[in-house]
């Protein structure tokens, strides 16, 4: 999971402003919230924790069976849509939530706040999760997907500010609070796919669906019972936009509608190339954000440099998550066509196997952070922990190989592909975001979080187009050309880790 702790609008953060409140921020010299305590952390956090717990819950619960509902044939309950194509659906959708995070930062700084923002997401979410649950077809899909990555992507932009100003900036029980929140993540991502799993496999997609909305209420009405106890500045919007330009900005939102539309109707956007217009959409976009960083005349030589250096990471990102996101994808369909997953008379959910990644992400996530606390100064450098883990993860794919050709694949199989996987993340995910912010231009500090969430759309995104090239006859030559192609970009970052580091002037 990232999070992402600064936001738009005029360069500054909007998390715990420090005391003094130099910025003018409304309540942000308030004293922090006292009192009862939630493993010695601020009361809300518990809150906060359920939010994030329940929407992950519901966050892959859902997309643990979309898949399955899209492809199966309509007498299994399922929409028989082509397997490709509803893969890269899946895969546009997932790029699309990082893509809708940037537009949930913005709204959240410029319109609603971060409360505001992160309820209205919750709200949306649950009204996906409704959708797909209640409406039928290929409608209800349509109406339920585009919702939640809208929800998800504000979601996303906003909740991790709300932990933060639960604590003063140098309080030194945040970094324990970040990690108390973190295993919520982790808890709703291991429960979300078992139980939706179960129900689905049991009484149908719908009632999975169902499930999975029912968390986020859960999740939601704890919330909404003690939003209005957060410190007074996250209901504040940082950085308001005029009112003069509420027209210019309402203008461009119905432009961008109308070329959808229109590209749809004309057949230019469909279902077979959408993950395909997400890649091509985040690629511009990434490109352009490195040309302003680039050229801007708000950014000094070693920020220049700190830019720069970031390219070879941004491709790193993009490609680790190429696969990594494929547990979605094409793992997905692999549990289906080619793990046994029956225990005497009891056939496992396909969901299932994707609890094993959070599963180990809770027993592993501990360890690295004991670790990477006695290396000290002598663990490795950022680049060398992204080509590591990139590296990591090529390797899962390559393990897939010696079972090309077995017709029936032992499940703990699986479970050893995605614990190289999770390692592999472990040294990627939560280390990414945190350097694009000590990687930063001053003026800029938003733009180069946005670029890292861009490798992870564009990554998410590429998940969808690869798995339109896998197929069981496919096996060998699909898994062992990706596998060995991130090998070789995860040994080139390391090769160039040294060259990293110089232009990263100062940041490790």
């Amino acid at each position: 999971m990232k999070h992402n702790t600064s936001r738009a609008g005029d360069g500054t953060t909007s998390a715990a402003a420090p005391h003094g409140n130099p910025d003018n921020v409304p309540g942000a010299d308030l004293p922090r919230p006292e009192g009862k305590t939630f493993f010695g952390q601020p009361r809300m956090l518990a809150n906060l924790f359920s939010v994030e717990l329940w929407e992950r819950f519901s966050f892959y619960g859902m997309q643990g069976i979309v898949l399955l509902y899209m492809y199966f044939a309509t007498t299994e309950g399922g929409l028989g849509i082509d397997q490709s194509t509803a893969a890269g659906i899946v895969g546009a959708y997932g790029g699309a939530v990082y893509l809708f995070a940037i537009l949930g930062g913005w709204v959240a700084d410029r319109l609603l706040g971060s409360e505001r923002t992160m309820f209205v997401s919750g709200v949306l979410i649950m009204a996906g999760h409704i959708s797909l649950a209640l409406l039928p077809a290929v409608a209800g899909l349509a109406i339920g997907l585009i919702l939640i990555a809208v929800g998800s992507g504000g979601l996303k932009a906003t909740i991790t500010n709300l932990v933060g100003s639960l604590y003063e900036r140098h309080d030194p029980r945040r970094d324990a609070g970040f990690s108390i929140f973190y295993m919520g993540v982790n808890i709703g991502g291991l429960t979300g796919p078992l139980l939706t799993g179960l129900a689905q496999q049991t009484w149908g997609f719908h009632l999975g669906f169902g499930l999975a909305a029912i968390g986020m209420a859960f999740g939601l009405t704890q919330y909404a019972l003690g939003r209005r106890r957060l410190p007074g500045e996250v209901h504040h919007v940082p950085n308001p936009l005029p009112r003069s330009a509420y027209g210019r900005w309402i203008g461009v939102a119905l432009a961008a509608l109308a070329v959808v539309a229109a590209a749809v109707l004309t057949g230019v956007l469909n279902a077979a190339n959408l993950a395909d217009v997400v890649v091509v959409v985040t690629v511009l976009a990434a490109v352009a954000l490195f040309v302003l960083l680039l050229t801007s005349a708000k950014v000094d030589d070693d920020e220049r440099s700190r830019v720069r250096s970031f390219i070879p990471m941004f491709i790193g990102s993009a490609a680790f998550w190429a696969l990594f996101q494929q547990q979605f994808t094409v793992i997905t369909i692999y549990s289906d066509t080619r793990l046994d997953r029956t225990l005497g008379d009891w056939t496992m959910p396909i969901s299932w196997v994707q609890s094993f990644n959070p599963f180990f992400i809770i027993l592993l996530a501990p360890v690295f952070a004991v670790l990477w606390t006695r290396l000290g100064e002598r663990q490795p450098s950022t680049p060398a922990k992204f080509g590591l883990g990139i590296v990591l993860m090529g390797s899962a794919f390559l393990i897939f190989l010696p079972m090309v050709g077995v017709s029936s694949v032992p499940v703990l199989w699986a479970a050893l592909i995605l614990l190289v996987a999770t390692l592999g993340e472990l040294l990627v995910s939560p280390v990414g975001l945190s350097l694009s912010t000590r990687l930063a231009p001053r003026a800029y500090p938003v733009l180069m979080v946005s670029l890292f969430y861009l490798s992870v759309a564009l990554g998410t995104a590429l998940s969808g187009s690869l798995a339109g090239y896998y197929s069981e006859q496919s096996e060998a030559a699909y898994f062992g050309v990706l596998g060995a192609v991130t090998i070789v970009i995860g040994a080139g970052l390391l090769v160039l880790s040294p060259w990293i580091r110089r232009r990263m002037r100062g940041v490790r």
